[in-house]
């Protein structure tokens, strides 16, 4: 099998960050205990396992017993988990079965934690850290003592109701470790929610709801119950409000961002806003942008990690002018590093947005809205929907033979002519 390569070393931090994916599976096995190991998937995916047989000797079933993926849970975190289960095995247990007979009767938060342990491992950690504040806020609170077979269709139905109407609502404003750990939302998701205190509502219901099915999911996976009880579960509509600027309005933020330069301002953060409303992009994949992504002779951004993983952004002529007024700083891999760690990204966006949207007289706007207000410019300038999707990041380009034709590209024109118009709307 792919994962019988044979490596071996004392599974620690350092180890399991030096372990590179390749082509095939492959187990690092820990040289001091006789049975852990750190599976490596061809994608990344990191999990630490624990072999043993079951009976005792050669001749006893062999059976890999999965402790969880690195990043949930640390290296020696996992090192004792196993200690626990292969002692276990040496006493003539079979803690796989064991697992599944305990399974059997677990409680919907107990789901929950054996969901993050082991069901996320396609997912970022962002999307990893947004589920666990949903999980501590809106699923445990009502559904955590329930044991997961005995949870029907109703109970998530009136689970549903509770959350649209505030009953999960956070009654003390969470702590910075809270946030930090999982339990709480990120910033973005308490201002979408115009409350710190996160109220709920029928959006957040709708988008807890499908993170529910998909932890019941894993739950028909792992053979701990044979339904989905979200299945079947008619949700609220997920209103989303959707903002585009008028060409006075995008004036008058053009004037707005000129103003917040010439009075010594955060240049890095005009720069930021005026990219995102000249490539459409979403927030994050500016903020973090790296120099190695910039590919200014094909007019591209070739991002190593998105919301929709890797892919390539085209921009216009326009947009890379204002990235190439932005100058390199030593020792910091970033376009727009952070003023107090030049190894890590921007992240101070949010008071010049502030100043900027203020003195524009444009309060209702957000920044997610640039990215509308890109598609809805790119509409007016009679782009097709087909192109339009590839500027915004909706489909992938995977393979460097399509990078070579950017250049001529038909969406590499939108580009130009959609960031061109927005560009001269900000200039009036």
């Amino acid at each position: 099998m792919a994962d019988e390569i044979g490596r071996s070393a004392r599974i620690t931090k350092r180890v399991v960050d030096a372990a590179k994916p390749q082509a095939d599976r492959f187990t690092v096995w820990d040289s001091e205990m006789k049975g852990f190991g750190l599976r490596v998937s061809p994608q990344g995916t990191k999990t630490y396992v624990a072999r043993y047989r079951v009976g005792g000797g050669r001749t006893g079933t062999l059976r890999q017993l999965v402790i969880g993926r690195h990043g949930v849970i640390t290296a020696d975190e996992a090192r004792d988990e196993a200690r626990k289960a292969l002692a276990s095995a040496t006493k003539g247990a079979d803690p796989q079965a064991d697992r599944a007979k305990v399974r059997a009767d677990i409680t919907v938060s107990d789901l929950c934690d054996l969901y993050l342990k082991q069901g996320v491992a396609m997912k970022k950690p962002s999307t990893i850290a947004t589920d666990k504040g949903r999980i501590e806020r809106h699923i445990k609170p009502i559904l955590g003592s329930k044991r997961v077979n005995a949870v029907t269709l109703a109970d998530v139905e009136r689970w549903m109701q509770d959350v649209a109407t505030g009953r999960t609502a956070s009654k003390v404003k969470p702590s910075l470790a809270q946030v930090k750990a999982g339990q709480a939302p990120k910033d973005a998701e308490r201002r979408r929610l115009k409350d710190p205190m996160a109220k709920g509502g029928k959006g957040t219901a709708t988008r807890t709801a499908g993170l529910l099915g998909g932890i019941f999911e894993f739950a028909i996976k792992q053979k701990i119950r044979p339904d989905n009880p979200v299945r079947g579960l008619q949700r609220y509509r997920d209103r989303k409000m959707e903002r585009f600027l008028s060409p006075t309005e995008l004036a008058a933020l053009g004037e707005a961002m000129a103003a917040s330069d010439a009075a010594g301002g955060n240049q890095s953060a005009t720069r930021i806003l005026r990219l995102l409303a000249l490539t459409g992009a979403r927030r994050g994949e500016i903020e973090q942008l790296k120099w190695s992504e910039v590919d200014a002779d094909f007019g591209c951004l070739r991002l190593e990690d998105s919301k929709t993983g890797q892919k390539i952004v085209p921009i216009g002529r326009v947009a890379l002018e204002v990235i190439e007024a932005a100058r390199k700083v030593k020792g910091s891999p970033y376009v727009f590093p952070s003023a107090t760690d030049l190894l890590k990204p921007f992240g101070q966006l949010q008071k010049t947005w502030r100043i900027v949207r203020k003195t524009a007289d444009l309060d209702d706007l957000r920044i997610h809205d640039l990215r509308h207000s890109f598609a809805s410019s790119g509409v007016a300038s009679g782009q097709g929907l087909v192109v339009l999707g590839k500027l915004l990041g909706h489909a992938d380009v995977k393979t460097t033979a399509r990078y070579a034709h950017l250049a001529d590209d038909p969406v590499r024109a939108a580009a130009d002519s959609i960031s061109a118009h927005i560009a001269k709307a900000l200039e009036q």
